[in-house]
């Protein structure tokens, strides 16, 4: 069950690795009438092996660059590319060991009542990452944030050690960027902070954890309030902060043949139903459930084998179909432990069912990982793993998990909670 934060940026071994528009143009000297202005709510995607020096190759991530500036600078700044695109998750989080000396040292420490930095504890599925809370200016296509809180992953100085109450949820320390495949990671999942309610307690804990961190260390649990607008606290979803085209997301890949493909480009868009480029369509909607459910927001039904999954999703932070299945045979080989290894091409026929009762096909076919992960290329159609094996801390029972193979040759929109996105409240996922 997922209360947060279901990415699964995978350890090497396993493989796994207010919504405003644009405004329109005035009129032109002379009398004429001059053009709109050009759509910039959009980055480009890449499906590819991974940041430089990662020393292997991941398979089915999708990376954006995103530009990071000390607050009010324009000159100290710095594009950091191989950002995993993540729609199960919320908040965007960098490794300090990719920033410069320089940028990193001008963002400013997020601080709580005891004017101490604040420090954060973000929970995956197969394990977690900490590290300060900072404020940074953030770019990413054409859309910006001023002053918004990131987290800085695997801190040094008081955030170097990690808090027990952190680890003690089970998984491993996902602490680098070869232990987490990318050089950070941008959630832009349904909900419009990291935490929301469960955060804004003292003691309350959720996927994320808010620490008090003065120099001798980080270890009090603290209260953050939960606003994706100034005055911050919690990580806000970066698209939720927008100023405009702040509804959702659009994920566009194309389609990837059976065999594989070397690598894969991409469109993500910002708004739905805000720009010309960002319409809903004839795609149709699957609510979800939201932030008041007692199993959190962004939840489905898929029907599976006589099963009804009620805690089930879509999530492009997960680099398989992750689901519960054993009569599927196992892969044989340990060093694919989990992984599904059909001898030859397997049809499956889950059902996924919004919570307004529309209803559509996830059919897909199922292939041999290890033959699949074999070869050199960067996208994989048709994986899938068991996620009671490869995460033995987590009960996956209830849940079916449409990772990224999923989004291949399809346009995903994802509506944030609480917020109209082309007629419809969100949250939901539509395709």
């Amino acid at each position: 069950m997922r209360k947060g934060a279901w990415a699964f940026a995978a350890a090497a071994a396993l493989l796994l690795a207010g919504c405003g528009g644009g405004g329109g143009g005035g009129g032109a000297a002379g009398g004429g009438v001059s053009p709109p202005p050009a759509l910039n709510n959009f980055a480009t995607v890449t499906v590819d092996q991974g940041p430089a020096g990662l020393g292997f190759a991941e398979n089915n991530i999708a990376y954006v660059s995103v530009t990071i500036c000390a607050p009010g600078s324009t000159t100290n700044c710095q594009t950091i590319d191989h950002i995993q695109v993540d729609t199960g998750s919320v908040g965007l989080r960098i490794f300090g060991s990719v920033l410069n000396s320089g940028l990193l040292s001008a963002l400013p420490f997020e601080t709580d009542t005891a004017s101490n930095p604040v420090g954060e504890c973000y929970q995956y599925v197969d394990g977690y990452v900490f590290g300060s809370v900072r404020e940074a200016d953030m770019t990413i296509g054409g859309e910006s944030v001023s002053s918004m809180p990131m987290q800085i992953l695997s801190d040094g100085a008081q955030f170097s050690s990690v808090p027990s109450s952190c680890s003690a949820a089970g998984g491993s320390n996902l602490g680098t960027v070869q232990n987490f495949g990318a050089n950070g990671i941008i959630g832009i999942g349904v909900t419009t902070t990291d935490c929301g309610g469960a955060c804004t307690v003292t003691g309350g804990q959720s996927a994320a954890i808010y620490y008090d961190c003065p120099s001798g260390g980080c270890s009090s649990i603290i209260s953050r309030a939960s606003s994706a607008s100034a005055p911050f606290q919690q990580l806000p979803n970066p698209v939720a902060a927008f100023s405009v085209d702040n509804n959702g997301s659009i994920l566009s890949l194309p389609s990837v043949p059976s065999s594989g493909a070397s690598t894969l480009t991409g469109t993500l868009y910002f708004g739905i139903g805000t720009e010309a480029n960002n319409k809903l369509g004839a795609a149709k909607v699957y609510t979800t459930t939201n932030s008041s459910s007692p199993y959190g927001a962004g939840l489905l039904t898929v029907n599976y084998k006589g099963q009804q999954l009620t805690q089930s999703f879509l999530d492009s932070g997960s680099s398989l179909y992750f689901f519960v299945d054993s009569s599927l045979t196992a892969c044989t080989n340990t060093n694919f432990t989990g992984l599904y290894c059909p001898a030859s091409a397997l049809s499956l026929t889950p059902t996924i069912v919004g919570q307004n009762g529309a209803s559509v096909s996830g059919a897909f076919t199922l292939y041999d990982a290890q033959t699949q992960f074999a070869g050199s290329n960067a996208a994989v159609p048709g994986v899938g793993g068991n996620p009671n094996v490869i995460f033995p801390n987590v009960n996956f029972s209830g849940s079916f998990d449409y990772g990224l193979p999923f989004f291949y040759g399809r346009t995903v929109y994802t509506a944030i909670d609480g917020r109209s996105a082309g007629g419809t409240v969100g949250p939901y996922f539509a395709f």
